[in-house]
């Protein structure tokens, strides 16, 4: 769900804990979707409907790793000189020692070695003995200031024990390839803009759907609105809602329909936004934007990727998912803020804690009307993900769900356009 939460916002979740937002003007949380790749259909509706958009940084080198047992975070950048150093290393011997021969012929050694000394910066020697790219205590700066290299590099063995090298494909993704957006403003611009574009008038909210009934001439929708029982009579009906709460709704669409709905692998989702008093972040770490990644039950830890320099600032304290998402989701919101920012300190050091003004979190799997972060197929119910992708006689299902882009805004939007395209082509014809 496209939920940006601002000052003021209110939401009781299914525990009946009720938060309200207390961000300074500017600051926002994107509790829902918060970052779109550039190949995505997203971006195309962001410029149909004026939205502008900004680069959201979803990789940065000077963002950190921290896991367990770590005596201090690493950066993102001196995990990969290490990692990547000390792989060309074992992969320049193996070629060296006629490991490869069978596979590779003497032109190829050669340009295989020549790109592993420049990857790894393992020199001629093809040897890891550490590289600037692994950062510096001292920047480089002028005249005779030629920088102070940071010492190191750990051993073979303690960076392979380390596990830092498990989050490098992240970025590999196609998904979550750089350059990434993000409206400016919030997430919440699409759907304001898709309301102006669609006339106010006609979009109703607030509205919790009770029974749908297919008929031979239109559907039924019954829904209660502010406590009062309403129904709207239609042609035709597109539920975009999430599975596993369709599955719950009356309707006479057949047991088929039913337990095909309930085949979903529904995910617990939980997100915190933290603001701070300062941006600490960038004056004492240097850091802007990225994500942070963590063994700790935090998971992600993200820096916002606007208003930089600005004089206060909201963090993402966590994103996590399934058994992290559900043991925070146990907790009050005061005891998750304390938890998470307890967590870290850990990797940032007491202003993580001093500097704290407030906070919002989101346990999707605990949230009225959607009750989990995302819904996945799988290979066992791929026959129900082709049955709701078809009509059911006057009634359509639409949803990232229904997508090879499940947990983006982009797979709802795709769903969309081909249940609506389908629906058109029908009209015409009858």
């Amino acid at each position: 769900r496209n939920f940006t939460v601002r000052g003021g916002t209110r939401q009781t979740d299914l525990d009946g804990q009720t938060q309200v937002g207390r961000f300074s003007g500017g600051e926002y949380m994107n509790a829902g979707p918060a970052r779109i790749a550039q190949w995505m259909v997203t971006l195309d509706y962001c410029r149909e409907l004026g939205i502008p958009i900004e680069v959201f940084t979803n990789t940065n080198a000077s963002a950190l790793i921290y896991h367990e047992g770590m005596g201090a975070p690493v950066r993102y950048r001196t995990a990969k000189a290490d990692v990547y150093g000390y792989v060309s290393e074992l992969l320049a011997k193996a070629t060296d020692q006629g490991a490869l021969d069978s596979s590779l012929t003497g032109d190829d050694k050669q340009r295989l070695l020549a790109f592993l000394e420049g990857w790894g910066d393992i020199g001629a020697q093809h040897r890891y003995t550490g590289s600037k790219r692994r950062g510096y205590s001292v920047d480089p700066g002028a005249f005779d200031q030629a920088g102070t290299p940071l010492p190191g590099p750990p051993s073979l063995s303690d960076v392979l024990a380390s596990g830092v090298g498990r989050h490098f494909s992240f970025e590999f993704e196609y998904e979550q390839a750089m350059l990434m957006f993000q409206p400016v403003g919030g997430m919440d611009r699409i759907p304001a803009a898709l309301v102006r574009a669609i006339g106010p008038g006609r979009v109703r909210t607030g509205c919790a759907v009770t029974g749908i009934t297919n008929g031979d001439n239109g559907v039924s929708v019954t829904y209660t609105r502010g406590g009062r029982e309403q129904r709207i009579d239609a042609d035709y009906c597109i539920a975009a809602m999430p599975p596993h709460i369709a599955a719950r709704i009356p309707h006479n669409l057949g047991a088929d329909v039913r337990h095909a709905l309930t085949t979903f692998d529904v995910h617990p989702v939980g997100k915190m936004g933290l603001e701070y008093r300062s941006r600490w972040w960038e004056t004492d770490h240097r850091i802007y934007g990225g994500i942070t990644e963590t063994d700790l039950d935090l998971d992600h830890v993200w820096y916002p990727s606007h208003g930089y320099h600005g004089r206060r600032g909201t963090l993402i304290g966590y994103y996590n998912t399934d058994a992290h998402a559900v043991a925070y989701g146990q907790l009050t919101p005061a005891q998750r803020e304390a938890r998470a920012v307890a967590q870290g300190v850990r990797i940032h050091g007491d202003k993580y804690r001093t500097e704290l003004a407030s906070s919002f979190s989101v346990a999707w799997h605990r949230t009225p009307h959607i009750e989990g972060g995302w819904a996945l197929p799988t290979t066992d119910n791929i026959p129900a993900y082709v049955l709701l992708n078809q009509p059911q006689g006057r009634v359509y299902f639409a949803g990232d769900w229904l997508t090879f882009l499940v947990t983006w805004q982009a797979g709802a939007f795709d769903s969309a356009r081909r249940v609506v395209t389908e629906l058109h082509s029908r009209v015409l014809k009858s």
